[in-house]
């Protein structure tokens, strides 16, 4: 049986709301469909706003063979045998297809590369579908080959006259008296996402009631019932990734072990949970224990080896290991504090001794002149200044109140007694 969010999918243009920039009367891509030809292009956007269903809509209307691939499942062994099934179609077919890539975001160069040949010959019309801004996720070279359209989150409006939709006409509530008291709770928990409205109102369908009465706490006690309605994408999402990282900050192991086993029971992708224990590995726990951002990225690989079921052990290994680690964010205060100093201060110059004479003019302009090559003095430590003159005597690390920090201190001080004589 299908879900209700893909029974209530939009089939045409007129169905897709909340995106009349893109496809109303006279605009982009209504007038690409009008003249028949449309570009390859990037439907940045939150989830829940309609980007597969415009794909797919574009495609029937425009009467082409379309091709659709998750970036999540699909290598780059994937991309290349259907690269090739659309090629063998073009030979008999005067139409190139379109290939609709879904989180292309998440397709990493050597995938991206794959289709770009294929984009430039126009042997496909690509598609490709984000919720990550493209100009950080895509690279330049395929990127500059695509139109990029954003999608809006829906409004209030969009998602009122959804929930007309799906009452008038969908069959979960065919017979059944529902009246609408309170819609504030749906609209704030369906947070501008047609799919995850779409959970909420299978939830209050499948209550089994004739009569239903709508109301804002009856709908919040219906969804907290439910961790089957956790998202990915909402707001949930965050607030359960959020409480996850600070449990590990805070060293609580069995809090951070609760909040990983919500992310696992709601559908998460570990390969997100991974990336964020890597960034706590640096962010939270860093020189206190050097070890921990090893365990983390080995953790990382042996997740997108294993997959789940399997990698849920493996992040419950590293969860407790660093939340049971000793916790520094000197690293990460002492960039933030440089990245800082670069902003105010702007592009100070490189001081001479630190430059590097590879011609004679920079030999005659004393490039590198005056510089202490350290490994031929005692200890390998010869006193000189590396930062630029306005910076000097600037302090950016600051080592942090842990064993190995410490040992790092006794260095510094030993080597830098001007600057580190606390």
């Amino acid at each position: 049986m299908q879900p209700l969010a893909e029974r209530m999918r939009p089939m045409n243009l007129e169905d897709i709301l909340g995106q009349d920039h893109l496809v109303g009367p006279g605009k982009v891509l209504t007038q690409a469909l009008e003249k028949g030809h449309l570009p390859s292009l990037i439907l940045w956007g939150p989830p829940g706003v309609g980007k597969t269903s415009l794909a797919r809509i574009l495609a029937q209307q425009l009467r082409r063979p379309f091709f659709e691939l998750s970036a999540v499942h699909a290598g780059v062994r994937e991309v290349r045998e259907l690269l090739a099934k659309s090629k063998e179609r073009t030979l008999f077919e005067p139409l190139a297809p379109i290939l609709f890539i879904d989180e292309v975001h998440r397709f990493n160069k050597g995938q991206q590369d794959a289709l770009l040949a294929a984009v430039e010959k126009g042997q496909i019309i690509m598609i490709g579908a984000t919720t990550e801004n493209p100009s950080f996720e895509i690279n330049n070279a395929l990127l500059s080959r695509c139109q990029v359209y954003t999608l809006k989150p829906l409004s209030s409006d969009d998602l009122l006259i959804l929930i007309s939709r799906i009452l008038e006409k969908d069959w979960l509530f065919k017979d059944r008296n529902v009246t609408l008291e309170e819609n504030e709770a749906l609209l704030q928990l369906a947070h501008g996402d047609a799919r995850r409205l779409c959970n909420i109102m299978e939830l209050v369908g499948n209550t089994g009631s004739t009569d239903i009465r709508i109301t804002n706490g009856w709908v919040y006690n219906l969804v907290q019932e439910n961790l089957g309605l956790y998202d990915k994408g909402g707001e949930m999402h965050y607030d359960i990734a959020s409480a996850f990282i600070k449990s590990i900050r805070g060293s609580d192991p069995n809090a951070a072990l609760y909040w990983l086993a919500r992310m696992v029971e709601g559908g998460e992708d570990p390969s997100f949970i991974a990336r964020r224990l890597v960034i706590a590995a640096a962010e939270d726990i860093g020189l206190a224990n050097p070890n921990a951002i090893l365990l983390a990225t080995s953790c990382q690989q042996a997740t997108n080896l294993v997959g789940w079921p399997e990698c849920r052990i493996i992040l419950a290994e590293a969860t407790v290991y660093l939340a049971c680690s000793p916790k520094s964010n000197s690293a990460y205060m002492g960039i933030e504090q440089a990245l800082a100093c670069v902003r105010n201060e702007g592009s100070l110059p490189v001081p001479l001794p630190l430059r590097n004479a590879v011609t004679g003019l920079m030999k005659n302009l004393q490039y590198g002149e005056g510089y202490q090559y350290v490994h031929d003095h005692p200890g390998n430590f010869a006193e000189q200044e590396y930062l630029p003159d306005a910076l000097s005597g600037t302090i950016f690390y600051t080592p942090g109140e842990n064993p190995p920090e410490r040992r790092f201190l006794d260095y510094l001080k030993d080597k830098w007694q001007k600057h580190y004589n606390y």
